[in-house]
């Protein structure tokens, strides 16, 4: 675009060099108005998510996800294999909402929200500058030999990227076994849980590589996310995006020199001074247009609104806006895409809350044993059923009776005790008969509905089958 008719930049990514070798990113360290904000919003965001895991709501972890044993706690809420299609629901409302959000605002989770970029730029990052310092003693530190300085500088680092990781690793596997496991497994000794402490040192390695050597590569190459924006954005889209129209004029970009006359020289107000590409994370030249590396951080417009207000120069020339609003000089209005996009969002998110309070805290399946007949018992007709009950919450069930509530006259007769006992998170079985009057049977297939009652107290409803014989008219 801003290279005339050259799109050879696109042929190869940022972190790529022409000889397909490793080019290593050295970005400035960024500052101004909106990286300030980026911390802000990084730093709560990062004290929630380590602390989330080791929150509980009525006994409940807040986030947990626990893939092995099958259950997930999402904002307190214990969901189970049984609930799986309200986690289904829940996956397709994050794709809508990711898909309106970048349909509306482009990347702009990457740059703000995601814990790749948080960790990678508001951690990681900041201890490199505070160690190697800015990007000119860090590429001198890369290119001197291995002296005192360097040795002690990279182990020192080193050091540190480890210890970071291996906090990360403890938190990321209390989201996967709970917070109660690695608790334990810190009090009682890693010895005893030698499965949890071969998942924390794996972990650790993982996030120290990423970290430590794959960096932005993961945002470039790894995630799908960059990807799938080149799908969704359109020209009505906001982004960061550089003002080509004003940045380069009819005649282009060239250096400040001051006293000229820019406007009468037909250049543009970009003086080519580069700090957009050397701040960039990603290492990107952002006056090339949108690219799947932008990960819309905002820190080439913090560094372009200085450099303009040094040479005196109206910011701006770099911001958030849209392909329309630059060329066109058009507003941003809400366009039919996004209300369409908007609209399904809304209907899924009520159809989510609406099966939510549906959702029972008990679960009870009552089947009736195959191969098995009905039997006569005097007036009544038996069969003979197995049950299962669900305990989804942190506390115990002690009372659980069953009741016929249609046909009328039904009984449930235990095969044990009559009242039913079911632990915290867990689940209990059994055998049971249900007996009709035969005269309340509608034929040879009956539908019967049972309750499940503690105590006194109704806490859920479930159906079964009832067999009899056929009735002949």
């Amino acid at each position: 675009m801003e290279n005339g008719n050259n799109e050879s930049f696109r042929d190869s990514i940022s972190t790529i060099d022409k000889d397909g070798k490793r080019a290593w990113i050295y970005p400035k360290k960024p500052s101004g108005p909106f990286y300030n904000k980026r911390k802000i919003v990084s730093y709560v965001l990062l004290v929630i998510l380590l602390i989330s895991p080791f929150i509980k709501i009525n006994g409940n972890q807040f986030l947990l996800f626990n893939v092995i044993d099958r259950k997930f706690n999402i904002f307190g809420f214990p969901f189970w294999p049984q609930d799986f299609y309200l986690v289904v629901i829940s996956m397709i409302v994050g794709v809508v909402f990711v898909t309106l959000f970048t349909v509306s605002f482009g990347r702009i989770f990457c740059g703000w929200i995601c814990p790749q970029t948080i960790f990678m730029e508001m951690v990681f990052r900041r201890i490199e500058y505070w160690i190697d310092g800015d990007r000119g003693a860090q590429i001198r530190l890369d290119k001197q030999p291995w002296n005192a300085e360097k040795v002690r500088k990279r182990v020192f680092k080193g050091f540190i990227f480890f210890v970071i990781s291996f906090i990360i690793a403890n938190v990321f596997l209390a989201y996967i076994i709970g917070s109660d496991a690695v608790l334990s497994m810190i009090l009682d000794g890693p010895s005893t849980h030698l499965g949890n402490l071969i998942g924390l040192i794996i972990f650790t390695g993982v996030f120290y590589f990423v970290f430590a050597w794959f960096r932005e590569q993961v945002c470039v190459i790894a995630c799908p996310y960059g990807r799938l924006q080149g799908v969704l954005l359109d020209d009505k889209s906001i982004i960061v995006a550089y003002d080509h129209v004003r940045g380069e004029s009819t005649n282009g970009r060239a250096k400040f020199k001051k006293g000229a006359d820019r406007q009468e020289e037909g250049l543009g107000d970009c003086i080519d001074c580069k700090q957009c590409v050397n701040v960039c994370p990603t290492g990107i030249d952002i006056r090339n247009g949108t690219q799947l590396e932008c990960v819309n951080c905002t820190a080439c417009i913090d560094e372009c609104d200085f450099v303009m207000e040094k040479v005196g120069f109206p910011k701006g020339l770099i911001r958030y806006a849209s392909e329309s609003e630059i060329v066109e000089n058009k507003r941003y209005k809400f366009t039919p895409r996004q209300k369409g996009y908007t609209a399904v969002l809304v209907i899924l998110i009520g159809l989510l809350i609406g099966l939510l309070f549906l959702r029972t805290e008990v679960e009870a399946t009552i089947l009736r044993v195959a191969g098995k007949t009905f039997e006569h018992k005097g007036d009544a007709i038996s069969n003979v059923y197995t049950f299962k009950i669900m305990n989804k919450t942190m506390k115990d069930f002690d009372h659980l009776t069953f009741k016929v509530r249609t046909p009328e006259g039904g009984q449930v007769k235990m095969v044990g005790k009559d009242l039913i006992e079911v632990r915290k998170e867990d689940y209990s079985e059994g055998v049971l008969f249900i007996e009709i009057p035969q005269n309340e049977l509608d034929g040879y297939s009956t539908k019967v509905i049972i309750d499940v009652y503690d105590g006194e107290h109704l806490i859920q409803t479930t159906k079964t089958n009832f067999l009899g014989p056929r009735m002949l008219n």
